[in-house]
């Protein structure tokens, strides 16, 4: 773990606003959490944080609080996201990879019309206004490859996966793939940034560490006592020509995903009855249109009985069924079985989080970690198993949830 020690002075202030946040982005250290043309952005590094193992979450609390404790802080604006604010990226499995939070030294907010600047440390320059709009280079072209399996493998492994199900070892198990991009010409992250939030304008677009995406799924956000998740399980493909009503209409009535979205609403439900009450659990999902697909998705809401922050109900919910399986341990071990690959920070919660326990975290869905200097991408897709999946039929669904990073880069 690494922190500065030194007592940092944290200023935040209001500004005109910056309209499109994204195009403010520098390119060096950028983080970044976007939906709608509303969130935060930031950039430079105050600390920065390291973490591995089944305690990263409360590791991480502990360093936040007592780095907040060191701050020094002047927040006239005293709202969600003012004042310090770290921006987090947590691995998908506690076994494997490390996570990683960051404090930027300056970050910029927007929402409902009010916008804001802080920065960290003593740059009274920073406050007067964000960087000018910038247009990133785009890449020449990309030649995508197989990562860690080919297609036939990977759905060679789905058809294991619904043979255990069927066997009466789990009832679902989220299986995922990762593709590869030689990309020729610049790779900035800039530039998918832009394109993802333009084509996805409703999801999350959020950039840690070179983590960066789009996800439709809100693993948790806190204000205050409010707390709120939204659930997504159960894919169908959007295709040209296909009559869209009907798609829906086929989608809340097929068992496969109803199912598929019942786990995961139940493991939601579950995790937050722990730390709130008036818990409102629709009985029957929503569609929600995307560019590429439409989802089974459901909004849970409750209102917090005790003093956890977003970093601990995050903790709580993560892995949901949405994304590992029920039950949850079986369909762990599985996926450390049966996957042959290491997710990283995909499908790991992803988002921010302030000094006073509010935030907001996503699932790292529709995402890619990219390697500026090697100029290669890593893409990632999964998909729910259940005892109807059909293999091929999970990876021309995957294909789809590929396609977000693919357009972006391409």
């Amino acid at each position: 773990m690494q922190a500065s020690t030194q007592r940092l002075r944290v200023t935040t202030r209001s500004i005109v606003d910056p309209e499109n946040l994204l195009a403010r982005l520098p390119l060096h250290d950028p983080v970044a959490w976007v939906r709608n043309g509303e969130g935060l952005i930031g950039w430079g590094v105050a600390a920065r944080l390291e973490v591995r193992g089944p305690e990263r979450f409360s590791r991480t609390q502990r360093w936040w609080s007592n780095l907040c404790a060191s701050f020094d802080v002047d927040d006239s604006v005293s709202a969600p996201g003012t004042g310090p604010v770290a921006f987090g990226s947590f691995s998908f499995d506690d076994e494997a990879s490390t996570s990683i939070v960051i404090v930027p030294r300056v970050i910029v907010g927007r929402r409902s019309g009010q916008a804001w600047i802080t920065t960290v440390g003593d740059d009274p320059a920073a406050l007067k206004a964000p960087p000018p709009v910038s247009v990133p280079e785009s890449p020449n072209s990309v030649e995508w490859l197989d990562g860690s399996r080919t297609a036939d493998e990977w759905a060679a492994t789905v058809a294991e996966a619904v043979r255990r199900i069927n066997a009466g070892e789990l009832d679902k198990v989220v299986l995922a793939r990762d593709i590869i991009g030689e990309v020729d010409g610049p790779l900035d992250p800039r530039h998918l940034l832009l394109r993802l939030a333009e084509d996805y304008p409703s999801t999350w677009t959020f950039c840690v560490d070179n983590l960066l995406g789009a996800t439709p799924e809100l693993l948790v956000r806190r204000t205050g006592d409010l707390v709120t998740s939204r659930v997504l399980a159960g894919t169908v493909r959007r295709r040209s020509g296909h009559d869209d009503e009907g798609l829906a209409q086929a989608l809340l009535s097929s068992d496969k995903d109803t199912m598929e979205h019942e786990y995961a609403v139940h493991s939601v439900a579950k995790a937050l009855a722990a730390h709130c009450t008036d818990l409102d659990v629709p009985e029957r999902p929503r569609v929600l249109p995307l560019a590429n697909v439409k989802h089974l998705a459901t909004d849970v809401t409750g209102r917090l009985a005790d003093s956890a922050t977003v970093l601990a109900l995050a903790a709580s919910l993560h892995p949901t069924a949405a994304v590992c399986g029920t039950p949850t341990e079986r369909a762990f071990a599985l996926i450390r079985d049966l996957e042959g690959m290491d997710r990283g920070r995909y499908a790991g919660p992803v988002g921010w989080f302030d000094r006073h326990g509010d935030g907001e975290f996503g699932i790292a869905l529709r995402c890619a970690e990219i390697d500026v200097a090697e100029h290669r991408i890593r893409a990632f897709a999964g998909c729910g198993i259940v005892a109807g999946s059909d293999p091929q039929d999970e990876l021309a669904e995957s294909r789809a949830k590929l396609q977000p990073i693919r357009g972006a880069v391409e």
